[in-house]
């Protein structure tokens, strides 16, 4: 694959988990991995054949990713995570400011991915239980136009009757755990102004550390 078509296809396997977020509530019987499938299904459905458009409409694109954000994600429960133990000590103000930035962030990378990603195939997997009743894991595969297979493992939690992804693995880096540690490393280079990391953070995954791998085991420890 040539690096111009690598930058992409690891770029947006650091921003896979937009997909999975686009979908509308489901209901509690749903499977986790119908859940995946039905969500990727209805975005890619969106996105394909206007992805030109969107380049040259961004605004509109972060708009609609934002509307469905807003219907499945809990960012309150990842930003706690990602804030790790500097979140007890965060004032509600701080706490609040925090999953508004980090939602941000998000919706600007995900547009920036979405318009971006080239593929052959996306496979979803079938799910498997976790350690409690209301967790769940499920795995995909990227295929990229050469050929060359992405694992991505999603972790899900059930919330309210309702699915929802709290972390995503890829290619064995843990994403969430990641953001959690480069926010512990801000405050520590920033002698823990709150206000400060929050005002300049700026979360992102490497394209060489992606493309290298990792060995993460579980998607739910960034997510405690």
């Amino acid at each position: 694959m040539a690096m111009h078509s690598k930058f992409f296809v690891l770029r947006w396997l650091a921003v896979i988990g937009a997909v999975l977020l686009m979908a509308s509530a489901a209901q509690a019987q749903q499977k986790p991995e119908q859940l995946i499938r039905d969500s990727i299904n209805q975005l890619m459905g969106q996105i394909e054949g206007r992805k030109d458009y969107f380049v040259a409409n961004p605004d509109e694109l972060k708009a609609l990713i934002d509307k469905n954000l807003e219907q499945i994600a809990d960012f309150r429960y990842i930003g706690a995570s990602v804030m790790g133990r500097y979140f007890r000590n965060a004032s509600p103000e701080q706490r609040s400011r925090f999953v508004d930035t980090f939602r941000q962030t998000l919706i600007d990378t995900y547009a920036r991915g979405l318009v971006t990603f080239n593929y052959r195939e996306l496979r979803v997997l079938d799910g498997t239980g976790g350690r409690y009743e209301d967790q769940a894991s499920v795995d995909m595969e990227v295929v990229a136009e050469d050929g060359q297979v992405y694992p991505v493992s999603y972790t899900l939690r059930q919330d309210d009757g309702q699915w929802k992804v709290v972390n995503v693995i890829v290619n064995g880096i843990n994403l969430g755990l990641t953001f959690r540690n480069q926010f512990d490393q801000a405050m520590r280079n920033n002698n823990r102004n709150y206000d400060k990391v929050i005002d300049e953070w700026a979360p992102e995954v490497a394209t060489e550390e992606l493309e290298k791998g990792g060995t993460a085991s579980s998607g739910q420890e960034a997510a405690q």
